[in-house]
């Protein structure tokens, strides 16, 4: 598998395991959660777009909402193994929550100086892309692929930086040609999916 935040996942499970207990005795469900981290998404993505370019400390927000994020989409899918809230429902909402709130977060930076606003609708394009991918993977006998780079937790991970550094201090005109190189990874990443998710079907067979 190609180098990836994800393989981290399980050790960030063992800490929040504790809190998810609890949150389970107390009657939230998984899809409560997810449901949750999607409205957050949409809203704080609403908020740097409409206020963001004026007010660039707004994006000291996003490297914050990522992290709590990624906590709340560690909590929903514990919610929904450990504690017996799996449903059909529950699938379609945590893949469609995740690439709604993807879009919603990263799209401001199409307002954000110097970012050519075509290369930041690239990159949310191929984001989608990527996680279609890993679901299709399920549809021929595989699993759900989640194969680097640039997965879902490495966008958190570079976008958050770059909202660290939009709100903290105006961007270096150089500091454009991430986008393309994002581009470039997300687009290996969904070859990788797409080739791995093939392999492994046929390994099945």
């Amino acid at each position: 598998m190609a180098i990836t935040l994800y393989a981290l996942k399980p050790r960030f499970q063992a800490l929040l395991h504790p809190a998810v207990g609890r949150m389970a005795a107390a009657g939230v469900t998984a899809n409560q959660v997810t449901l949750a981290a999607a409205a957050g998404s949409v809203l704080l993505g609403g908020l740097l777009a409409l206020q963001g370019p004026a007010r660039p400390a707004l994006f000291l927000l996003l490297p914050a909402w990522l992290a709590l994020r990624m906590a709340l989409n560690a909590v929903d899918g514990m919610l929904a193994r450990e504690f017996g809230q799996k449903s059909r429902l529950g699938a379609f909402l945590n893949e469609l929550g995740d690439v709604v709130s993807d879009a919603a977060l990263y799209l401001p930076f199409a307002l954000v100086a110097p970012f050519a606003p075509a290369w930041v609708v690239i990159v949310v394009v191929l984001a989608v892309t990527g996680e279609l991918a890993g679901v299709l993977g399920q549809t021929i006998g595989a699993s759900r692929r989640y194969d680097g780079p640039l997965g879902k937790s490495d966008r958190a991970l570079v976008f958050g930086a770059l909202g660290l550094w939009v709100g903290l201090a105006p961007l270096p005109a150089m500091i454009a040609w991430a986008m393309p190189v994002l581009a470039v990874l997300a687009a290996v990443g969904i070859v990788n999916r797409v080739r791995r998710a093939l392999a492994e079907a046929e390994g099945r067979a």
